[in-house]
């Protein structure tokens, strides 16, 4: 059965693959582009999700966050093979609010909080000992009470014009059902795609 609202339809699978994925049922591989134009895709953990869009967190200053704040489009793909099913995503992006951030951030394990300040992610590291040498270092630092959020880590909300639910089916006949909107406050509009 297929949902009106594609938010709905992506729960529904997901719930679904949350119970028989063996690692990471909410991982997507997240496409994004350079100033060249090259596009970069690597796999990455949705942390939220719900009718505003699909949330993700990182290091703004990595690969990926310049690449979102220079260029503001993103596409993504979960791919749950034990289910024969992927979803693709594609649309504008923006950054979390400042609350939202906060919040996931201390929901965090501890070790995690610190590794955010300890990681000059995407950049040269000349040995893993510089890196282990930044995490005691900020660990120190932060001995004592709550990890506070760097201001360079947040997160970014892909808000999608574009949802395409695809399922696998016998001699490659598969089923695609796309939904598109040209904004949010436009009602989505779906169709059947030949596999």
């Amino acid at each position: 059965m297929t949902a009106a609202d594609p938010f709905a339809q992506f729960d529904a699978w997901l719930t679904e693959a949350g119970k028989v994925e063996p690692n990471d049922p909410n991982a997507m591989a997240l496409a994004t582009s350079d100033a060249d134009g090259l596009p970069n895709v690597r796999m990455v953990l949705l942390k939220g999700h719900d009718a505003r869009g699909f949330v993700f967190y990182t290091n703004f200053e990595s690969q990926k966050g310049t690449e979102l704040l220079a260029n503001k489009q993103a596409a993504a793909v979960f791919h749950w093979k034990s289910l024969r099913r992927q979803v693709r995503i594609r649309g504008p992006v923006s950054v979390v609010s400042e609350a939202e951030a906060d919040a996931y951030f201390q929901s965090r394990p501890r070790d995690s909080r610190i590794g955010a300040w300890a990681s000059q992610q995407s950049r040269p590291l000349e040995g893993r000992f510089a890196l282990e040498a930044a995490v005691a270092k900020y660990a120190a630092k932060h001995a004592i009470g709550e990890v506070p959020r760097p201001s360079y880590w947040s997160g970014f909300r892909i808000s999608p014009s574009y949802i395409e639910f695809w399922t696998d089916k016998p001699f490659r006949l598969h089923e695609r059902l796309v939904y598109r909107r040209k904004d949010e406050a436009e009602a989505w509009t779906t169709e059947m795609l030949y596999p």
